[in-house]
Formats: structure tokens, sequence, C-alpha cells
């Protein structure tokens, strides 16, 4: 079997180099392509050591640009990629424009398509995201969803055929590099385990509101006075707090410079809780038992909020929301939600039917 992998953004890469080992170990032939819509890896070193992780052998050098300038420029360069190495299957990840080019040439072309993290739904509908998630899902053969909810998620919408559990593939990749999470932050600050609250807040409806982020950071200041605040601040909202004079509002909070994954991973797994707008790491906080308050009015892991291991929360109310975390400490159907770590095999074994 010949198969050809489509990425074009960082999270891509590490799912990619997961399944790649697969792939070799099945002996699959693998065509690695990258489309370029983001170039900048800023990955440690150890996840090349670990995952092995190789150079793609093409890359389209796509960019940056509009939504539409970045999907055709993928299209017209993939396709000529494929029309060259005829592949048996195309295999796409997540939700960027990238993976909506490469659904729509491998359909168009005939070729089955392979979607990894399938069934993903979230509001608003209008979200760029979740339009090439939907679309995307529309047109493969194989649907390999994260989690039993995004499987639920494509039969409501009549796709039943192709649709398998199989796990989240960055569980896969929690279990492979948490003997090599960093705790040097930790140690720096002198940090006691569940004695802190690891804070990152970067969506632009939180960010360039001022009055969504004047009520986040007044939230996180009250919460400083019973427990430290740890913010590893992303530079949109360093930025924010500057223009906006909210400064005065940071004095209690720890506010350090965003962390690499194996050193945020590191302060997760001995923090109390987290409090985010970052769609991975509410799910990365699960992975490492902690739970999570979601700063968003929806979320693409609602079967964690379901379960109520997360909670959602407005701006205004995150306080309130950690005194009912702090309350509510029994939840029920939270164990294996995202699989037992063994996504890439699986993914690998169904292709190789």
């Amino acid at each position: 079997m010949k198969l050809i992998s489509l990425i074009g953004a960082r999270p891509q890469i590490i799912k990619e180099a997961i399944l790649n080992q697969e792939f070799e170990r099945e002996g699959i032939e693998e065509i690695l392509v990258h489309s370029g819509q983001h170039y900048d890896f800023n990955m440690s070193d150890v996840f090349f050591k670990v995952l092995n992780i190789k150079k793609a052998d093409y890359n389209l050098g796509i960019g940056s640009g509009t939504h539409a300038e970045m999907t055709g420029k993928t299209m017209i360069e993939f396709e000529k990629v494929v029309l060259k190495e005829r592949p048996d299957i195309i295999l796409v990840y997540g939700d960027t424009n990238t993976t909506l080019a490469g659904a729509l040439v491998g359909s168009k072309l005939k070729i089955p398509v392979a979607h990894v993290e399938a069934g993903i739904r979230q509001e608003p509908k209008d979200m760029p995201e979740e339009i090439n998630r939907v679309l995307t899902d529309h047109v493969s053969k194989y649907l390999f969803c994260p989690s039993k909810l995004a499987t639920n998620n494509l039969k409501k919408e009549n796709i039943t055929e192709g649709v398998y559990f199989t796990g989240d593939i960055m569980y896969d990749l929690f279990l492979k590099m948490k003997p090599y999470f960093d705790e040097t932050i930790i140690n720096k600050f002198i940090l006691e385990e569940n004695k802190y609250v690891v804070t990152t807040i970067h969506r632009d409806f939180n960010t360039d509101n001022k009055s969504n982020l004047k009520a986040i950071l007044k939230e996180l200041n009250k919460i400083s006075k019973e427990i430290k605040v740890v913010f590893p601040i992303h530079p949109r909202t360093k930025k924010r707090i500057e223009e906006f004079d909210l400064k005065q509002y940071t004095k209690n909070i720890l506010m350090i410079e965003p962390l690499d994954y194996l050193s945020m991973m590191g302060l997760v797994q001995k923090s109390l809780f987290v409090i985010t707008d970052s769609g991975g790491l509410q799910k990365e906080a699960y992975f490492a038992g902690k739970r999570a308050i979601v700063v968003m009015p929806d979320t693409g892991w609602r079967e964690l909020t379901q379960a109520g291991w997360n909670v959602l929360s407005e701006p205004d109310k995150i306080k309130n929301k950690m005194d009912y975390l702090m309350n509510n400490k029994i939840v029920s159907n939270v164990e294996n939600i995202y699989g037992n770590g063994k996504t890439g095999e699986k993914i690998v074994k169904l292709l190789n039917i």
C-alpha cells in the first residue's frame, strides 16, 4: 500500500510522526507532503529523537494568505504531487485549510481520504475550523474519531460508514513524551504540587475585547489571593494588556514567557487545575488528570464538559467556576474517553485491512 500524508501545522507534524512509526512497522509506504501553511516548527530536539520525525518528501511552500489563497494554492500544488505519486489513500489531520485542500483533491481524484480527528463539532458553525472539519468529514472514506461523542456527531449527519472510534492520537503523544516532561519552571519559581493553577489566554474574543480581557484578569486576580496563578503569556495577550492599560490587575499573577509542550506539561501535571481558552490544553489537562475551566462559549471537546470533568466559563465567572470545581470533585464517565494510547496502531491496522 502507498499512502500520502498531508500536513501543514505543528500539531499535524507530531500526529504524523506517531503514525509514521506504525506505517513502517506494518510495511506501508508513506509519502509525506508539507503544505508550508505554518513553517515555524519550534519543537525540542527531544521530539525528533523520540518520534523520529522525518523530513517531508515534498514541501509545497504555501505560506500565509487568505483562507481562499491558502486552500486554493494547496489544492493546485498538492494535486500535482498526487498525480505523480498515485497513492492508494490520502491521509489528512484536524481542521486546517491544508486539511480541507487535501480532502477535496483526494475526493475529486477518486482517491479514498482518511481523516484523523474526525467528528469534532463546535459552535459557532461559521468559524473556519468548523467549516474545514465538517466538509472534510463529508468527503472522507475513513473517519477516525477521537471520542465516542465524535462518532455520534457524525451519525447525526447521517455519516455512519467508515466511522471508527480509535481514540485520540494526542494521548499517544502524551504517553510517549511523559518521561521527558520538563519541570525546570516548577523548580525555578519554587512551586509546590497542587498549590498553583496554570492559565493560558490567547483567543481573539478574549484578548481583543477590552471588557472581556479586563474581566478575565480581575477574576485571575481574585483567584491569586487564594492560590498562586502561573500565566505563561501569549504575545498577543501581553500586547493587549499593555494597550488596554490593564497591568494593575496582573500584580499578583506570576506572568512568565510562553512554554513549549514539554515544559507546559511538566507545569500542568503538578498543578491543581487549569484555566484556559486553548483547544489543546483543555484536553491535555485531562490526560494529566487535571480539570480545566474553559474560558470559551463552546468547546470542540464537549465530551469533557458533558462528563463534568471540565467546565465552560464566561470571562467574569471564572472564580465562581473555580469554587464549583473545588466543591464538586466527583465526576463520572471520565476514564478512557480518548482511548488507551494506542490510537496510531488502531488507525494503521484499519487502513491496512
